[in-house]
């Protein structure tokens, strides 16, 4: 299950009534409700006869039973997403999975799922318990856990349908809250909701059912949005275990943003400061295991598990101490528990208040610290809004209407009263810049940078209608009717450069100029700023129909309290998931270059080591894709096809390559790389393109962008 709120979770909440009647199950007691479907304790109608011989496991007299909600029964995504999670959960067998005593459905039609009831504690439950304690599971205790979860997602990742075909199947889930610690010591990988085969997969179902998965768990690759595999479940295990070891979330953050950003850059440094303090080599194994890149991590479940051996010797003995600590974390009162009896004490101090002779009330005693609600199964562990605010007001959101804003400008010019909407299309279009000051929300005026939640929108430097100007002499500059935003990027990528391009222009002479600021670092965008309104993300947003305009302004009422954080805010207010957030902002940085290439008239200008002054979510996008993408906003479709049509007077055979930046370190998309060994002999234009295109996959537009590429490089030439 997922997306469930907040909430009593993972306490039996016994039926009003008494057992009900449900298929083949009587339910006793509510564990949980989520997104698409709601678990059961639940136990046979009937008595069910011990098998004999081989055959299915025999039935439990308790057992787990998770049904679809009624508003999904008639909706065939979520029916086919429920019959997906079990028919993938059924295909796996194995001592420390969750085992699947049936699949069926109701009298009336509605599918369920029939499990194991482990009874015990999530690892969620018992790391809780831990920090309560101020301290940290033992190193066996941790290595025991994660080896038995290996070897689970052994058998998960090598499952094969009747014919003996592998499945592929990712679990994309392996969170502490999946992984189930009995009484007996044993550890059990659960809820296969948004596992996913590779043999079945669709690009749709794949991609929205992973943002479903618990973000501080996932793998750079994807929270990048960019393809995975099985590695990724092991980059997740990974992570768990380094949480077991430093007591607290590896990846940490202000907001979830910020804790995407840190898994995106593989930010390891906590895990590093303890490194002293582990066993020989078992940092070594971890920093492994949560590489940037797949291809470095361990390549299977069980050559990880290998690598940890060393450090879990006497399993048998260690078994019993985590039965030990779970019996424990089972037994501890729990947060319903802790409200019932505070509950109970408010009543009698009100009885006592009410009564005309009121007695002394003693001295109270201490209250214990609750602990945080237990997660259940496929449970996203969402921060509450103060917490993912960052520097948000203390003055509640209500406040913000009445308080509008007044501008003063240099000249003497006053504007007002403004919305903070206002505020924000006025910093990004230059009507606000440096110098101005600003009566913001209620507060004394002070200059626009002296305001933290508006000087993220200014630009670095000022540029006018007529002129780029930027610190001083520029490195270099180009007329954009003369030289493309390709030319431009290539020598930026050539030189691993590090600086700044200021950018003034437009598509055609009609159009108002614009103005946008490119930042590198060594080859790499790291963040663009621009001037033009409809670019900033909330607008970016709702063209992309993730936001409805009117949750957008609803975004805008109340952007301050967030700090002026668009992503924050959305994030806070439930209106767009923070994976969909991490990656618009990331394509909007990748459009915003691309809408540069089909600029016709304007002025470029690069300052070298030049950076942003103030960036919260830097892009780090590599260029040679995001010179592609400008390409194909340039020269869509196969628009190029007239222009090489007119010169192709010759064959295409490798160029001088004289441009050695270009190769050395650069990371070429594999279309790029194919077409340079295609053209290995020299071919003719007709004689590549046959070559090359075909099935689908290739279209000419994409030879013709590449080759347009490839010539500016000097990888290629007319021969």
């Amino acid at each position: 299950m997922q997306g469930d709120s907040p909430g009593k979770r993972g306490i039996p909440q016994p039926i009003r009534g008494g057992p009900i009647r449900f298929g083949p199950f009587l339910l006793e007691a509510r564990l949980a409700v989520g997104g698409t479907a709601e678990v059961y304790l639940a136990r046979p109608a009937q008595s069910a006869p011990r098998p004999t011989g081989s055959g299915p496991p025999p039935v439990p007299p308790r057992m787990i039973v998770k049904r679809l909600l009624p508003h999904f029964l008639n909706d065939p995504e979520g029916r086919t997403m429920f019959e997906r999670e079990a028919a993938l959960h059924t295909a796996v067998s194995h001592e420390n999975v969750v085992t699947v005593f049936g699949v069926g459905l109701s009298d009336n039609g509605e599918p369920y799922l029939a499990m194991e009831y482990v009874d015990g504690v999530d690892c969620y439950r018992l790391l809780r318990r831990f920090r309560s304690e101020g301290k940290v599971p033992p190193i066996p205790i941790s290595v025991y856990i994660v080896r038995e979860v290996l070897a689970a997602l052994s058998s998960v990742h090598g499952a094969a349908d009747a014919h003996g075909t592998p499945l592929g199947i990712i679990h994309r889930d392996v969170t502490p809250s999946n992984l189930y610690l009995s009484r007996e010591g044993r550890v059990k990988l659960g809820d296969f909701g948004i596992a996913r085969s590779t043999q079945r997969a669709t690009m749709r179902n794949a991609a929205s059912a992973m943002l479903k998965g618990k973000i501080a768990y996932l793998a750079p690759e994807q929270v990048a949005g960019e393809p995975f595999d099985s590695r990724a479940d092991l980059f997740s295990v990974a992570t768990v275990l380094a949480e077991m070891v430093l007591g607290k979330p590896l990846f940490p953050g202000a907001g979830q943003l910020a804790i995407l950003l840190a898994i995106r850059d593989c930010k390891i440094d906590p895990l590093r400061d303890v490194k002293d303090r582990l066993p020989a080599g078992l940092f070594e194994v971890l920093e492994r295991a949560l590489a940037r890149d797949p291809q470095a991590r361990f390549a299977t479940a069980d050559a990880f598990a290998t690598a940890l051996a060393p450090y879990d010797v006497d399993r048998a003995a260690t078994q019993a101490e985590l039965a030990e600590h779970v019996r424990r974390a089972q037994a501890a009162p729990s947060s319903d528990a802790i409200a019932a009896v505070r509950e109970s004490a408010r009543a009698m101090r009100a009885s006592r208040a009410s009564s005309a002779e009121p007695e002394p009330e003693p001295e109270p005693e201490p209250e214990p610290e609750p602990e945080p609600e237990p997660v259940e199964p496929g449970e996203a562990i969402e921060p509450d809004d103060d917490d993912d605010a960052g520097a948000a007001s203390e003055k509640p959101t209500t406040q913000y209407a009445g308080l509008p804003a007044f501008v003063q400008k240099e000249d003497g010019t006053r504007y007002g009263p403004w919305s903070f909407a206002q505020l924000v299309e006025a910093l990004a279009t230059g009507a606000i810049e440096r110098g101005d000051e600003i009566e913001y929300m209620g507060h004394a005026r002070k200059p626009v940078d002296e305001i933290d939640e508006l000087v993220r929108y200014l630009p670095a430097k000022t540029a006018t209608t007529n002129q780029v100007s930027g610190p001083g002499a520029p490195d270099f500059m180009d007329d954009l009717a003369v030289t493309s935003m390709l030319d431009v990027l290539l020598k930026v990528l050539e030189n691993q450069e590090t600086g700044v391009v200021f950018a003034e222009g437009t598509e055609d002479v009609h159009a108002e100029a614009r103005r946008k600021e490119l930042y590198f670092r060594a080859g790499r965008l790291h963040h663009v700023a621009s001037s033009n309104a409809s670019e900033l993300l909330g607008e970016y947003l709702v063209r992309r129909r993730l936001l409805e305009r009117e949750e957008l302004d609803i975004a805008l009422a109340v952007l301050p309290r967030y700090g002026g954080r668009m992503g924050d805010t959305l994030i806070a207010l439930g209106l767009v998931g923070p994976v969909d957030i991490f990656r618009a902002i990331r394509e909007q940085g990748r459009d915003r270059v691309a809408d540069l290439f089909k600029w016709r008239r304007g002025q470029v200008s690069f300052y070298r080591g030049q950076t942003a002054p103030y960036v919260e979510f830097p892009l780090d996008l590599e260029l040679p894709p995001l010179i592609l993408t400008g390409l194909e906003a340039r020269y869509p479709g196969e628009s190029l096809l007239p222009t090489f049509r007119a010169r192709a007077a010759g064959r295409l055979a490798r160029g001088p390559g004289d441009r050695r930046g270009l190769v050395r370190g650069v990371k070429w998309p594999p279309v790029v790389t194919a077409i340079m060994a295609t053209l290995a002999q020299p071919l003719t234009l007709d004689e590549l393109l046959a070559r090359t295109t075909g099935g689908g996959v290739t279209t000419a537009g994409d030879i013709l962008r590449v080759l347009e590429l490839l010539l500016a490089a000097h990888f290629v030439a007319w021969g």
